[in-house]
C-alpha cells in the first residue's frame, strides 16, 4: 500500500510538472508571436507605402523637388539614406524639418542652415498637415531604385535601327520585275529580227510607210476641227490661269518648321492648356501675338524633360528634351545650376497665318465679344503635332462665315440694344453677323 501510495503521488508531481511546462510553452510562443507582429507592424510602418507616398510626393513636393534632379530645392532620390551616412541625421530630424523647416532654421540647426544658404535663402515650404505616417510613405517613394528607362527594341532616337525586311522586300520585287520587263524588251527585239529575216529570205517585201494620209495633216485640213480644239485650249487655259490667280496669297495648309519644335498635340491635346494661355493678347488686342519665351519658362523650369508616353513612332523623348534644351539656350537657363546665365539669343519663329495689309481682323471683337472658338478658324490645334493654316482665310470664307453664324447675344451687354432693334427689323429671333452690318466692306477693308 505504501509503494503504491508513493508511486501514484511521483505520477501526481509529474503530470503537474507537465502542465506547468506546457503552459509556460504556450505563454512563451503567445509573447514571441505578440512581438513579431508588433516588430513587422513597427517595420511596414517605418518603410511606409511607396504607391501612397508618389501620390503624397506628386502632391505636395514635385513643384520645388525632382527625385534625381537638382530643382528649386536638392534631389530627393534616397535622401534619407543620404543624410544619415553624410550628416548622421536621422528621421526624426526630417519630421521636424518637413513640418516646419523655418523653425529649424531660427533654432540653429546647422544643416537647416545650411541648406537654406546653398539655395539663396529659400525656404521650404511647411508641410504641419502631414503626418509621420505621411511622411514615412514620401520617404519610402525616394527610396525606391530608379527604374531603368524603357527601350523599344530595334528603335534608337525615334528611329528604328532595325527596321523590317518591307524596304528590302520591295526593292527585290520592283528589281525582280525590271529585269522581266528587260527581258521580254530583248525578247520582242530577236523575235522582230527573226521574222525580219525569214521574210527576206522567203523574198516577202515589208511595207515601209502607211498609204494613208497622216493624222496631224488630216486635223489641219479640217478648219472645223482645228477651230472646236482652239476654242477647247483657250477656255481650259482661261480656267487654269483664273485658278492659279485666285490661290495668290492663299496657303492653306501651310507648314513650316520652327526653330525650336512645338507640340500644340502635347501642350493642348495631352495636357489640356488653354490657347489663351500663351496667346493671352487674343483676348483684347487685334493680334494673337506671339508668346514670349518667359511664358514657356514658367512650365518648363520645372519640366525639363517629357514623359515617355508623349512620343511617337516620328518623335522621340530624345527628340523632345532636345527641344527644350533649344529653349534653355533661347533664355539663357542653366539647368544644372536652376539660374538665369543672361547669355539669350532671338528665337526666328516663322508666322502661319498672315492676312493681307487691307484686310482688317480684330481678335478681340471675335474672341471676347463674338465667343467664337480658337478651333472654328484654327482647326483642331490639340491635335496638331506641327502647326499648319486650317482654314484658307479668304474673302469668301469670311463672308460665308458672317452670314452663316449667328451672334451669341445672350448675357452680351455689348449686343442687347442693337439685337432689339435688329431682331424687330429682321423679325428674327437670332442675327447673324450680316444681318448686324458684317457684309459692310468699311468693316474688314480700310
Amino acid at each position: 500500500m505504501k509503494k503504491s501510495y508513493q508511486s501514484l503521488e511521483v505520477n501526481s508531481i509529474n503530470n503537474m510538472k507537465q502542465v506547468i511546462h506546457r503552459k509556460l510553452g504556450v505563454n512563451i510562443l503567445q509573447l514571441s508571436l505578440i512581438f513579431i507582429l508588433a516588430f513587422s507592424t513597427s517595420l511596414s510602418a517605418q518603410d511606409g507605402d511607396a504607391a501612397a507616398g508618389k501620390a503624397l510626393f506628386n502632391a505636395n513636393c514635385a513643384s520645388c523637388h525632382k527625385l534625381d534632379k537638382k530643382m528649386t530645392g536638392p534631389a530627393l532620390r534616397n535622401v534619407e539614406a543620404r543624410l544619415e551616412e553624410e550628416q548622421g541625421l536621422d528621421r526624426a530630424w526630417l519630421y521636424a524639418w518637413i513640418k516646419n523647416s523655418a523653425g529649424m532654421i531660427k533654432s540653429g540647426d546647422a544643416y537647416a542652415n545650411k541648406i537654406y544658404k546653398e539655395y539663396n535663402g529659400t525656404a521650404m515650404t511647411a508641410f504641419p498637415q502631414l503626418s509621420d505616417s505621411d511622411i514615412d510613405n514620401i520617404l519610402a517613394y525616394t527610396a525606391e531604385e530608379k527604374a531603368a528607362p524603357a527601350v523599344t527594341p530595334g528603335v534608337v532616337g525615334g528611329v528604328d535601327s532595325n527596321p523590317s525586311n518591307d524596304g528590302a522586300s520591295n526593292t527585290l520585287i520592283l528589281g525582280a520585275l525590271a529585269l522581266l520587263f528587260a527581258l521580254l524588251a530583248i525578247a520582242l527585239v530577236l523575235v522582230n529580227k527573226t521574222l525580219r529575216r525569214f521574210a527576206n529570205e522567203k523574198g516577202v517585201e515589208l511595207e515601209t510607210k502607211s498609204s494613208r494620209k497622216p493624222l496631224w495633216k488630216a486635223f489641219v485640213e479640217n478648219q472645223f476641227l482645228v477651230l472646236v480644239t482652239a476654242i477647247f485650249f483657250l477656255l481650259a487655259a482661261g480656267y487654269f490661269v483664273y485658278g492659279y490667280f485666285m490661290q495668290v496669297g492663299v496657303n492653306q495648309g501651310y507648314e513650316p518648321v520652327q526653330e525650336i519644335h512645338y507640340s500644340h498635340r502635347i501642350h493642348a491635346g495631352d495636357n489640356g492648356i488653354d490657347c489663351k494661355y500663351c496667346h493671352s493678347s487674343a483676348r483684347v488686342s487685334k493680334t494673337s501675338g506671339i508668346p514670349s519665351l518667359n511664358v514657356c519658362m514658367n512650365c518648363h523650369k520645372s519640366i525639363y524633360e517629357v514623359a515617355e508616353s508623349t512620343a511617337t513612332e516620328e518623335y522621340s523623348k530624345a527628340f523632345y528634351d532636345g527641344e527644350i534644351k533649344k529653349l534653355y539656350a533661347a533664355v539663357g537657363w542653366d539647368d544644372a545650376n536652376q539660374k538665369y546665365t543672361g547669355e539669350t539669343k532671338p528665337v526666328k519663329w516663322t508666322r502661319i497665318h498672315n492676312l493681307p495689309d487691307f484686310a482688317y481682323f480684330n481678335h478681340s471683337q471675335h474672341v471676347s465679344v463674338a465667343g467664337v472658338e480658337c478651333q472654328t478658324c484654327h482647326g483642331p490645334v490639340e491635335e496638331m503635332e506641327i502647326m499648319y493654316q486650317y482654314a484658307p482665310l479668304t474673302m469668301g470664307w469670311c463672308i460665308n462665315c458672317h452670314r452663316e453664324t449667328n451672334v451669341k447675344v445672350k448675357d452680351n451687354e455689348y449686343y442687347t440694344k442693337i439685337h432689339e432693334q435688329l431682331s424687330k427689323k429682321y423679325g428674327v429671333e437670332e442675327l447673324t453677323a450680316a444681318q448686324m452690318g458684317g457684309l459692310e466692306c468699311g468693316k474688314c477693308h480700310y
